[in-house]
């Protein structure tokens, strides 16, 4: 499934930005499990969100609990991750992805995506 990030942009430490997902083709992006991952230059990508296909349970990192959030509208085909009081930590580049697994071990829990990112999304935040 080809998925498009859009809506990055630069905004200033305490700030907001919504992202979007959406599906290339006649893709239905209420079939899948949808991951929101993210690229900080010179760092191996690293699973942000996540929100499940069935139930619509979702999953967070540390990094972002708490201020993130993820939802779908099926009526647009769309995943979206809202990002409230962002810090310069939060400057990547956010990818999303169909299916990623979650992974649940003792100590930690991640997500993880077989395969490539597409373009992906900015988001750069000043200080």
């Amino acid at each position: 499934v080809q998925l498009q990030a859009s809506g990055g942009g630069l905004v200033q430490i305490g700030g907001s930005l919504r992202l979007s997902c959406t599906a290339s083709g006649s893709h239905t992006l209420a079939d899948h499990a949808i991951g929101w991952f993210r690229q900080a230059p010179g760092k191996d990508h690293e699973g942000v969100s996540r929100i499940e296909k069935s139930d619509d349970t979702t999953w967070y990192s540390d990094s972002v609990k708490g201020r993130f959030t993820i939802v779908r509208d099926n009526a647009k085909n769309t995943v979206y991750l809202q990002m409230h009081n962002l810090k310069t930590d939060d400057t990547a580049r956010y990818f999303c992805t169909a299916d990623p697994v979650l992974i649940n071990a003792a100590r930690f829990s991640t997500i993880h995506h077989f395969g490539s990112f597409g373009r992906g999304t900015q988001v750069t935040v000043s200080s």
